[in-house]
């Protein structure tokens, strides 16, 4: 749905002009650093990674900042003049084998909007993938909100390596970690591709974010018996492979009734142990999750899950148990700089934008605990992410930086 009262007016500020040819040339440049057939393979930390960073870094020197990186990986570009500030990026490491845009898309953002002249700090997060376990590292690190003791333990989630080791190879060890000073900044913007298919099926070109999903991550365990695939009668067996099977067969028909209107869940691994083509399994592990904008929904959605364990566990030889990994809170954009977006929005694109809820995390959800943050959204194509045909329209990253740039002039004026 649009904005609630119609057209918000398109007065504001002079247009900035915004040098989107210098902007897409950039974004095209920087997907060469790790290119994967039409996508990029830079995980965090690689030699790609490391690559990219102090290919942004030469850039926002170009721009008249003053770069840095610190000791996990953020590169800031500081303005040198006088405020008032905003804060703008996003992060430019990517998944495996994955996507050009998602992430570099608000980090070059930054880049054309200090090029253009306008009083922005740029900044790169480091890890907003979740290569490494604990996730948002360098969002975390910037408000203050990652500890030292999580840096020891932290591990690379596919090879093992730890985060010190990881940090050490990239030339980061020893490095200070930055802390964002919430009094420099009116707020953060951060610029994203859609990652779902809303904008380009309504045949919009901009989303003005009204709000960040929280992710709530749970671990279910079934316990059942191990035992030969033949000689174990089928009333005999305590197959854990079955309870969880059945098990979310029961979530998929239980949760359209509590959840809300954008909800998503997800099993995202299922593993049997021993995991043998003739061997009954006595384990099976779950990770699950589920992800809305609003906590009363969450809440019931939880609530479910655990009255389905309840009764699976009143149903089935395989018990289950039920442990919480993880919990966030969701993030509202800030009121005002969603009005600017909308502004700017209405401007650059008369009526061709909505108002919509982001259903993937981001670093703003991070930032928005310290600071105002908002985010504006461009059509994925197909709606693919996380893949390397992800793709957005020219057109429609340059009709993004538009309204970015003209955004944050609003904020800046106000």
């Amino acid at each position: 749905m649009r904005l609630a009262g119609g057209r918000p007016p398109a007065s504001g500020p002079r247009m900035i002009e915004i040098d989107t040819r210098a902007f897409l040339a950039d974004l095209y440049a920087l997907r060469e650093i790790g290119r994967f057939r039409t996508g990029v393979h830079r995980p965090t930390f690689s030699p790609e990674d490391m690559e990219s960073r102090r290919w942004l870094m030469a850039k926002l020197e170009a721009c008249g900042l003053a770069a840095s990186i610190d000791g996990i990986g953020n590169v800031l570009g500081r303005h040198r003049g006088p405020g008032p500030h905003l804060l703008v990026g996003s992060h430019i490491e990517t998944q495996n084998e994955a996507g050009w845009l998602d992430g570099a898309l608000g980090v070059v953002a930054g880049v054309a909007l200090a090029r253009a002249g306008l009083p922005v700090d740029v900044v790169a997060f480091a890890d907003e993938e979740g290569h490494f376990s604990g996730g948002f590292l360098g969002s975390r690190s910037a408000i203050g909100d990652l500890t030292e003791a999580e840096i020891d333990e932290a591990r690379n989630r596919t090879d093992g390596t730890p985060l010190r080791a990881a940090l050490e190879a990239a030339g980061l060890a020893g490095l200070p970690r930055m802390r964002l000073d919430p009094g420099r900044y009116r707020g953060f913007l951060e610029m994203h591709i859609e990652q779902g298919t809303q904008l380009e099926s309504a045949g919009l070109h901009l989303g003005v974010v009204s709000g960040i999903v929280a992710i709530w991550q749970f671990r279910i365990v079934f316990e059942g018996n191990q035992d030969h695939a033949g000689g174990t009668t089928m009333a005999e067996r305590r197959d854990a492979g079955l309870s969880a099977v059945r098990f979310l067969a029961a979530i998929d028909r239980a949760f359209p009734k509590v959840c809300g209107p954008r909800s998503t869940w997800t099993t995202g691994r299922i593993t049997l142990d021993p995991g043998g083509f003739s061997i009954i399994p006595g384990r099976a592990e779950v990770f699950f999750q589920f992800r809305d904008v609003a906590m009363p929904v969450l809440e019931r959605m939880e609530a479910c899950l655990e009255a389905l364990v309840r009764e699976s566990n009143r149903r089935e030889r395989c018990p289950a148990t039920l442990t919480a990994l993880s919990k966030a809170i969701p993030a509202p954009c800030d009121p005002d700089l969603m009005r600017a977006l909308s502004e700017a929005a209405e401007r650059v694109c008369p009526g061709g934008w909505q108002v919509m809820p982001s259903g993937a995390g981001h670093d703003a959800q991070n930032v928005a605990r310290i600071l105002p943050a908002a985010m504006l959204f461009v059509p994925s194509i197909d709606g693919i992410s996380h893949h390397w045909a992800e793709d957005t329209s020219d057109a429609d990253l340059a009709l993004g930086v538009r309204a970015l740039g003209d955004a944050a002039a609003r904020v800046l004026a106000g």
